[in-house]
């Protein structure tokens, strides 16, 4: 096989537990997102949407719901006969099978699958952002810099610059520093998390680091640190746009509704670098005359009688007559009764809420997680 420009590998293994509910049975990347969307779509979209051609997709936590979205990567022309989505997870070997105890060491176990897809670079992705990202722009800024791992960053609010990786650079943008999650942040440059290696040179640091016994085959705990010490070049990549971890039940309903605001960089909305998915081909939406609609982003299939505002709606969510629902994220086949208010909530697939029950508060700071079975408040 010949030798290919680069290859994605994208690290969708993440539990996220901090989501809650959200993940109790499914993988954080395969996590309802935007309406239609589910949050791995963004890094899948910006894949296909900078000519890359083939992609692994590394699972582990609770995959069935992930890989049946991802089917053969059709929807984001990744369905082809030589290369294309290939589909990673653990597996037993001649020393036996163990999940994978790193982000590093999840491409280290891969090794071997690597070899064969035969990269010069690799680009290794989180399947839990949302972002637009041109990751062509970046490996060129790579190619142009002769760099051994450019580190695409962000600037973050200072005070959350403690929850990052944080670059110190000099003013060519040469990383100089690496300091994961410090207690006393120097700057705000965060690392997103994703990052371009030459394949030949990760995978000499991946080998050193699994026969580390004190590591936690970690990219930003241990690999990095090992490359600017051994004296290798570096470099960041600013990114300037909007891109949201979410990793709390406040983000992801802070990151839905931020789609509603028309000020939001991210824009779905832009026909030159599109968010594809998987289509669920439902009929269109209905809105009925007693409705109220003000500014929500409505899904197909949805029957709205009642009273909507400010609101993100999944694919067939039914709000009867006289319902209200303000400030909330209603997933797939939700239903909320005549009489029933709904406030600063993220109510969960097929969750029935009943007539004349209220849920949340106008006035109060909590968002408020419902699913079938139980309700978090935070």
């Amino acid at each position: 096989m010949g030798k290919k420009k680069m290859v994605a590998l994208l690290l969708a293994g993440g539990q996220g537990s901090r989501l809650k509910l959200l993940t109790k049975d499914i993988a954080k990347p395969a996590v309802a997102f935007g309406g239609k969307y589910r949050i791995i779509d963004f890094a899948l979209s910006n894949a296909t949407n900078s000519d890359i051609s083939d992609i692994a997709i590394l699972t582990q936590y609770k995959p069935f719901e992930l890989n049946s979205h991802l089917g053969i990567g059709a929807p984001w022309d990744f369905d082809t006969n030589a290369g294309g989505l290939v589909k990673l997870s653990p597996f037993a070997s001649e020393s036996g099978g163990r999940w994978f105890t790193g982000t590093a060491n999840a491409i280290y176990e891969n090794i071997d699958s690597i070899d064969l897809m035969n990269p010069e670079y690799v680009l290794i992705l989180s399947g839990d952002h949302i972002y637009k990202m041109n990751y062509k722009k970046m490996l060129n800024y790579h190619i142009e810099n002769k760099s051994d791992c450019t580190i695409a960053a962000i600037e973050v609010p200072m005070d959350e610059a403690s929850r990052f990786g944080i670059l110190n650079t000099d003013e060519n943008n040469m990383v100089y520093e690496f300091e994961e999650k410090p207690e006393h942040p120097k700057n705000n440059q965060a690392s997103m998390g994703i990052y371009i290696f030459k394949w030949d040179k990760l995978k000499e640091y991946l080998i050193e680091d699994e026969n580390d016994k004190t590591s936690a085959n970690d990219f930003g705990k241990n690999i990095i640190p090992k490359m600017l010490k051994a004296g290798e070049r570096l470099f960041a990549f600013n990114f300037k746009g909007y891109w949201k971890d979410v990793g709390t039940v406040r983000s992801y309903w802070e990151s839905n509704l931020d789609l509603l605001d028309e000020d939001n960089n991210l824009d779905i909305f832009d026909r030159s670098w599109r968010i594809y998915t998987n289509n669920l081909n439902l009929p269109p939406q209905y809105i009925a005359p007693s409705a109220y609609v003000d500014q929500a982003m409505i899904n197909e299939g949805c029957f709205v009688a009642g009273r909507v505002e400010n609101s993100v709606l999944f694919s067939n969510v039914t709000i009867e007559e006289g319902a209200q629902v303000k400030n909330s994220v209603l997933l797939s086949n939700s239903v909320i009764k005549s009489g029933a208010k709904v406030y600063n909530a993220i109510i969960m697939e097929d969750v029935i809420i009943e007539k004349d029950r209220i849920v949340g508060s106008e006035n109060d700071d909590l968002v408020h997680l419902l699913s079938q079975d139980e309700e978090i408040s935070e």
